[in-house]
């Protein structure tokens, strides 16, 4: 009997030693570890990506409980300084030292396109939100990456179209000069044609600029109906301010600006900011979920603007969470396999679905710039809700090359 109840015993042992192996093996190196890769100190590092982005993926580990299949879930973060051989080189060290399992941010669309690259050949996810090419799902596209919040393709769709429809069908182009203000361009050009309207000119201009004067010279004599904003972050926010300071919009013509921020029309002020339209992957004053999450990050970062880049990171955060705990596993494969299954309907996506490309669907929102309400963040109007099918190009016309059309 004792010989028995021994071998019962150990073959327990063995059992419980087993399945503690087995949760071991679940989750690499006992730890999920998420880089947070973005514009730290750069154009880009207020609203789209630094402390707020970061803090916006701690806060959706804090609320997800800080574990996964048992075992802890770990933030890093650092700066690409707006260059893909950094950015590269960061992932590079990430994915092969520091064991990382998912890279979120990835402000800078360059950056986006080289880390994305890199990680897919190293069998690692990508969450790419404050970049905004299009190429990122179409003929950049890999089996790890996803764009998670918008693309070039989705701001005109709102932003152009509006515009062109109200009488605005000649435009100038003022460009960032590199892979996201040329994709900017060519996707609100072609929306532009389709209408009826025309591209009179353009200029390229050098990233982090802060002397836009000769840029908006050249569109003002260009005659055209709209100055179309290329860009993004400071960028847009001085070309803006100084279009206000040369009487531009009091001459007849209108500034379209292409990627805009609530951060943005904070830092410019409603009464230089007042009617601009733009598009948006989420507001924070859409609905009560919206709200209510708007209040509790406000918290948790101290005070940072609730930007759409910073709701795409919480929400791609617990996505990827609950696709871990759907897989039992982190593993790279069967953890994209459940994005891919998944409903993403929270606050920030209604509806949203990953698709074969990488590409988030989700709806999107024309905003208009108002004179500001009771809370300081209360800086525009929803004007339109463009359904995601609408705003995003279909896998047909998406160019990804691993999709079957």
């Amino acid at each position: 009997m004792k010989k028995a109840i021994t071998a019962s015993v150990s073959a327990l042992a063995i059992s419980l030693g087993a399945g503690a192996a087995m949760a071991q093996d679940a989750i690499s190196d006992g730890v999920v570890k998420i880089g947070v890769l973005g514009d730290m100190s750069g154009v880009y590092s207020t609203g789209f990506s630094g402390k707020g982005a970061v803090d916006a993926v701690k806060m959706a580990v804090r609320d997800f409980g800080g574990t996964v299949l048992g075992k802890p879930i770990e933030v890093i973060s650092a700066d690409h300084q707006n260059k893909a051989d950094v950015g590269s080189a960061t992932a590079r060290q990430w994915i092969d030292q520091d064991h990382v399992d998912m890279i979120a941010d990835l402000t800078n669309s360059a950056v986006a396109l080289a880390v994305q690259q890199l990680a897919s050949e190293k069998h690692t996810l990508t969450f790419a939100t404050g970049a905004a090419t299009s190429a990122l799902t179409g003929k950049e596209c890999t089996n790890y990456g996803i764009h998670y919040g918008y693309d070039t393709h989705a701001l005109p769709v709102g932003t152009a179209t509006a515009v062109v429809k109200n009488g605005g069908d000649s435009w100038y182009f003022i460009t960032a000069d590199y892979a996201f203000g040329h994709a900017l361009q060519d996707n609100t050009a072609s929306v532009v044609e389709t209408l009826g309207g025309s591209v009179v000119g353009s200029s390229d201009v050098p990233l982090a600029t802060t002397d836009f004067s000769s840029y908006l010279l050249q569109a003002q004599s260009s005659g055209a109906k709209v100055i179309g904003l290329a860009n993004a972050g400071q960028d847009t926010v001085n070309a803006i301010k100084q279009a206000h300071e040369f009487g531009i919009v009091e001459g007849g013509q209108q500034l379209a600006g292409m990627l805009v921020l609530i951060s943005d029309v904070k830092s410019l002020g409603t009464d230089v900011a007042k009617g601009l339209q733009f598009t948006s992957g989420w507001y924070w004053n859409q609905d009560d979920a919206s709200r209510k999450w708007k209040e509790e990050y406000e918290k948790f970062s101290g005070g940072e603007a609730p930007t759409f880049p910073h709701a795409a990171d919480y929400s791609l955060t617990m996505a990827y969470l609950k696709a871990i705990e759907a897989a039992g596993t982190d593993d790279p494969d069967k953890v994209r396999a459940e994005l891919g299954k998944m409903k993403i309907d929270d606050f920030f996506a209604k509806g949203g679905t990953i698709r074969p490309d990488g590409l988030l669907e989700h709806d999107m929102y024309l905003l208009k710039v108002k004179d500001g309400g009771t809370d300081p963040w209360d800086v525009a109007d929803v004007v339109r809700t463009i359904p995601g099918n609408e705003a995003y190009a279909s896998l047909a016309d998406g160019g990804c090359p691993l999709v079957n059309n």
